[in-house]
């Protein structure tokens, strides 16, 4: 199953790369900028995402052979709200410019907030006071225990919901919540609603092969949470200074991007203690 996956996100990868060359000989070099600079954004802030799936398995103690299908689900569902959410923030933005501001300031409060937060993940784990749980076991009472990858079951002749539709709802409603830091993100660097959803999508595509990689290796990436605060801040920085009337080039953009994530994997690569020498 592991090569399998793995295949599957090298596929995706490779797709996108060749989607995005396409895009790069037809539309031009600026277009073409504008894409891989949107897909390295959207896919290490799917990677931020995967943390919290790893966690909401974690808690509901979901067996493994069903943790397939709720991420298959949640890639579909969540490649159409993305559509939505894109085709409405392109619209806002077109009618009222001065919301890139607005859009500017949650990347920088994000940025902020992944710079500094602590490292005390036996408190993260806790999810029974969850905004989002909560919101969900207010919907519907769910039954205690799973019935195979079943979203519902009958129990005394009642058709109940299971916890892999608690499981669903949440993994799909925390994708709506990083979609308020990853959209912003990408409309920073492009306006064009294609490029933007193409992106987005390519780089969703690729998250249920890069979920076995992350839940593998998340240990390892101690620094990656760092360089995607530090992109973050860059992004909303860079929307700043365009109101300033300072441009930054879509290919300058591309640069930095690319070279802080390098930064933040290469330096988590290294041996802990090292990275200091």
């Amino acid at each position: 199953m592991v090569e399998e996956r793995a295949e599957g996100a090298a596929s995706a990868v490779i797709a996108a790369l060749a989607f995005g060359a396409g895009v790069w000989a037809v539309m031009g070099e600026q277009k073409g900028a504008e894409y891989f600079a949107g897909y390295l954004l959207e896919q290490s802030l799917s990677v931020d995402n995967l943390f919290v799936f790893i966690l909401v398995f974690n808690y509901f103690k979901t067996p493994i052979e069903y943790q397939s299908k709720v991420l298959t689900y949640g890639i579909a569902t969540a490649a159409v709200l993305r559509l939505v959410l894109i085709v409405a923030g392109v619209d806002i933005v077109e009618r009222f410019e001065p919301v890139l501001l607005v859009f500017a300031g949650i990347l920088l409060l994000s940025s902020a907030k992944l710079l500094t937060a602590g490292g005390d993940e036996e408190e993260e784990e806790d999810l029974s006071k969850n905004k989002i749980v909560q919101f969900c076991k207010s919907l519907m009472s769910f039954t205690d225990s799973y019935d195979g990858d079943k979203f519902f079951t009958m129990q005394n002749g009642v058709r109940v919901a299971t916890p892999l539709l608690l499981v669903l709802l949440v993994v799909e409603l925390s994708d709506v919540v990083f979609a308020v830091d990853s959209i912003p993100a990408v409309l920073g660097v492009t306006l064009d609603p294609f490029i933007v959803y193409t992106s987005n999508l390519f780089a969703i595509l690729s998250l249920r092969g890069l979920y076995t990689f992350v839940s593998t290796f998340m240990k390892e990436l101690r620094f990656l949470d760092k360089a995607v605060a530090v992109v973050l801040g860059f992004v909303g920085g860079k929307i700043l200074a365009q109101f300033a009337g300072l441009d930054v080039p879509t290919d300058v953009s591309l640069g930095v991007v690319a070279s802080i994530l390098g930064l933040g994997v290469g330096a988590s690569l290294l041996p802990a203690g090292k990275e200091s020498d």
